[in-house]
């Protein structure tokens, strides 16, 4: 008898936690695990994407270096480049290239980080959100229209300023002014998005033992936004290097080993729309030479993109 006082009870609770226990039950949620689903099949997606780029480029590129006369060490110190008459020497396109970016990265990085310390630091909220949309309208631009911006703007004034007996009708510095301006607005958002994630209280605390506003900003909001300006300015390089029609139409349609910017000269994204743009036939040295310079693009822009981690990784300040 006093068992039964004893267990009734209990068994009566069990009884009534029963349908709360039923509710905490796990249970299958149908809608989350097909976003679940849907999410890593677009991450597979890109990266199978990238794993098929690189296996084509690698393959094609394989064809290349099989031919008669191409050797790797021939073709990464080569300086002359004419693949009809067996010299595959990539230096004058990847000479090209580096003249290009190097002149867009002297208009983009100093224009593009003084906007962006302007935007976050002098601004006021008001002139921020009218500048901010008009910079970024240059982002939208077709890159066949800076192209012929190049040719027929910044070319004459080039020539005006330098002489036209200085400065030929294709040239690098053109293509690479024109370039810069392009760039401009990914490295001042950037830039801008890295300096307005320091906290209010660095800028508050410089205020407060006498540094100006200029002070504040050069000296304590860049330095503690220095991770995020690098990581903007090597992928403006990136974009650089991999930029397309601005050069194929101001640089030149010629490769050519030179480091007068004045001069007409090639890279080696306006070698790959030339020869993809022209009547080629398959397998020949033309054709194949394309993907190998491609494997070499893909080449220097993911180490571009591992060393903008790395540095990133390496001046990256934490605040509480």
């Amino acid at each position: 008898m006093q068992n039964e006082m004893i267990t009734t009870p209990i068994g009566r609770a069990a009884a009534s936690d029963a349908p709360l226990l039923r509710r905490l039950r796990k249970r299958p949620r149908i809608g989350e695990a097909l976003i679940r689903g849907f999410l890593f099949f677009c991450g597979a997606v890109s990266i199978l994407t990238t794993l098929g780029i690189v296996f084509e480029l690698g393959k094609e590129s394989l064809l290349f270096f099989q031919m008669p006369k191409v050797t790797l060490l021939g073709f990464l110190t080569g300086t002359e480049w004419q693949p009809t008459v067996g010299k595959f020497g990539v230096l004058p396109l990847v000479s090209a290239t580096l003249m290009t970016t190097f002149i867009a990265m002297l208009v983009s990085l100093p224009l593009g980080l003084g906007a962006a310390i302007y935007l976050s630091e002098y601004a006021s909220p008001r002139a921020r959100a009218t500048l901010k949309p008009i910079l970024e309208v240059l982002a939208g631009v077709p890159t066949v229209v800076y192209g012929y911006f190049a040719l027929t703007t910044m070319t004459p004034i080039l020539r005006a300023v330098f002489g036209e007996g200085r400065v030929n009708i294709y040239n690098t510095a053109s293509a690479g002014l024109v370039m810069g301006i392009m760039i401009l607005p990914l490295v001042c958002s950037m830039s801008e998005d890295a300096l307005n994630a320091v906290p209010r209280s660095l800028r508050e605390a410089a205020y407060g033992l006498g540094a100006t506003r200029l002070e504040t900003a050069v000296q304590v909001v860049v330095p503690a936004a220095l991770s995020g300006i690098i990581a903007a300015f090597i992928l403006g390089i990136s974009r650089a290097v991999g930029e397309t029609m601005i050069v194929a139409i101001a640089a030149g349609s010629g490769p050519n080993f030179t480091f007068n910017p004045f001069d007409a000269a090639e890279t080696m994204t306006g070698y790959i729309a030339r020869i993809s743009g022209g009547d080629v036939a398959y397998d020949t040295p033309d054709y194949n030479s394309i993907f190998a310079i491609g494997l070499l693009l893909f080449g220097a822009t993911l180490a571009l993109n591992i060393l903008s981690r790395r540095l990133a990784a390496r001046f990256r300040e934490v605040y509480e």
